[in-house]
């Protein structure tokens, strides 16, 4: 008698934790201290890239990683704010850190439904043209907004169009600190990602020394976020103890760790107190946006996003998702378990606690450094010649969105879906159909037959059984390929089979599968016949005389778009 298998715990840390070996510990701590000196620097510039107070990415920093440690079942993954997650925060949290907190509190809520009630297919309508289109114009969008704070101006506007307007207007304005400071970060980080991916990894034969130098590249290239933004804070620190300051710096964060208090669902005004439906109606599509986005290719843990989506609005978080970089660093460093999130969430604390005044003298041109090296290779130049090469009518989708994500986020995604949406469409209602000549037409469907499709499969069928340049002809529908059909379908076949009785010719079916088999005689359609093969159906007496042999399909048959 086979053995029953034991079911999984609920609770995904029960999985791994009561099988924890010591020999994990080492590489799940140096992995946390790794993601965490890639997270600190990264939360500071993507507050900044959201319009929030820069002490709102700590705040958003460090939740995800203790959820995740108890909810996650894949051990590299880490959650935490991001470049996209937040461009779309700008977009719809009218820079207002209550709104981006209640967003990140209903984000989770949906999440958590989605997970639940297991709504992850609505994300497979989200075509990879769609999402690549949303990258590629996210990573410009993303780089360009850094650009002002690259070359030190203030005033610029946040719409991308006036943004390059304005900047380029302005470029005269350059303050030369913060631009030679700026591209220098750009080439250091630049060096440091390229020297890390060059240099590979030392083997046990090699000698100490040898092993010792792989080791600090591996460091510097891995923590080089922190590296740059620290010699960034000490060249600032500098120039402010010599009497100068030629950068624009991050300035005053507050100390200590977030009240743990649920998220505010008014907001005062000068005029009076914003009630929760205007915030709801000021967020928009953003409600649907940000957490199908937050879900993109995470949907397998979904509850654990809703969950330190919830909870992380309890201590001031806006909206996080997974971070596909620190992902990536975990996994480069050796982690076991998700229990490296706790190394990197308790960093992040630290800093809260002890480290926010030394932040005062990071130069804004240095984190800008920090995001454009980070959203750079999200832009995929070669998904184009791609598409092109594969399938051109792909190219649609993804230059709609490409385009219209530079007016708006929002358009440019709904845009893109519904375009998707129209081709998957027109590929249903418009379904190919193979005719092969000859005494009887056989008449092959490329696929299921569902409402849309009827009108055009009647008129194919009507024009060669009818045509006037060749004699009446019965048919056969071989239905080997048509696995659904609905009702409005069947009408349209029984349709069909008195147009054709009509002129003394018969409709047979063959091929057909079980489920098409059975709603088809549940329908009771009059002079209904079915054969298991083309064959037989070519052979049988068809409209009163004897079919020939079918021609050629090679010869003679026709593919009808």
């Amino acid at each position: 008698m086979p053995r029953s298998r034991c079911p999984l715990p609920a609770l995904p840390i029960l999985r791994w934790l009561p099988r924890y070996s010591l020999a994990w510990l080492p590489l799940d701590l140096l992995a946390g201290l790794a993601v965490g000196l890639t997270t600190v620097p990264q939360a500071l510039a993507y507050a900044e890239l959201a319009g929030l107070p820069l002490q709102y990415g700590l705040y958003s920093s460090f939740m995800g990683c203790f959820v995740y440690c108890f909810l996650g079942t894949a051990k590299d993954v880490t959650l935490g704010p991001t470049a996209i997650m937040s461009l779309l925060v700008s977009s719809y949290a009218s820079h207002e850190p209550v709104h981006a907190v209640l967003l990140a509190f209903l984000s989770g809520c949906i999440q958590l439904a989605m997970g639940l009630l297991h709504l992850g297919f609505l994300l497979d309508f989200i075509s990879f043209p769609v999402i690549k289109g949303f990258t590629s114009a996210a990573s410009i969008t993303i780089s360009f907004n850094q650009i002002k704070n690259i070359l030190g101006l203030q005033g610029i506007p946040r719409q991308f169009f006036l943004q390059v307007y304005e900047t380029l207007r302005r470029i005269g304005e350059t303050r030369a600190g913060d631009a030679v400071l700026g591209l220098s970060c750009l080439a250091a980080l630049a060096g440091l990602r390229a020297v890390r991916s060059q240099v590979p990894r030392a083997g046990p034969a090699e000698s100490l020394a040898v092993r010792i130098s792989h080791l600090i590249v591996w460091i510097s290239g891995t923590a080089r976020n922190a590296l740059v933004v620290l010699f960034a804070g000490l060249v600032a620190y500098s120039f402010q103890v010599l009497g100068s300051q030629p950068f624009r710096l991050t300035g005053s964060i507050p100390q200590g760790l977030p009240p743990f208090r649920p998220p505010r669902f008014s907001l005062a005004a000068p005029n009076g107190t914003v009630p929760f439906q205007s915030m709801v109606q000021d967020m928009g599509v953003g409600l649907a946006v940000v957490p199908l986005m937050g879900l993109l290719e995470t949907i397998a843990i979904a509850k654990a996003f809703g969950v330190a989506n919830v909870l992380g609005s309890f201590v001031s978080s806006y909206p996080i998702t997974g971070s596909f970089g620190r992902t990536a660093v975990n996994a480069q460093s050796g982690v076991c378990t998700p229990a490296g999130g706790l190394v990197t969430g308790a960093l992040v604390l630290l800093s809260l606690a002890y480290l926010t005044s030394l932040f005062y003298y990071i130069p804004k041109a240095a984190l800008a450094a920090v995001i454009i090296s980070a959203v750079v290779p999200m832009f995929d130049a070669g998904i184009f010649r791609t598409l092109w090469r594969v399938k051109k009518l792909d190219l649609v989708p993804l230059c709609v969105t490409f385009l219209l994500c530079f007016w708006e986020v929002q358009y440019g995604i709904v845009a893109g879906v519904l375009v998707s949406g129209i081709l998957l469409l027109y590929s249903i209602a418009r379904p190919p159909i193979k005719v092969s000549e000859g005494a009887v037409l056989l008449v092959q469907p490329g696929s299921s037959l569902h409402f849309p499709a009827v009108e055009h499969l009647r008129d194919c069928v009507c024009s060669r059984a009818l045509a006037a340049a060749s004699p009446p002809r019965s048919v056969v529908l071989d239905c080997c390929h048509v696995s659904s059909i609905d009702y409005t379908a069947v009408l349209g076949l029984a349709e069909l089979l008195q147009e054709l009785r009509r002129h003394g010719l018969s409709l047979a079916f063959c091929g057909l599968k079980d489920s098409v088999l059975q709603v088809l005689l549940s329908a009771d359609l009059e002079g209904f016949q079915h054969f298991p093969s083309w064959e037989e159906a070519g052979g049988a007496e068809l409209g009163g005389s004897r079919a020939e042999p079918f021609s050629s399909t090679a010869d003679s048959s026709g593919l009808i778009q």
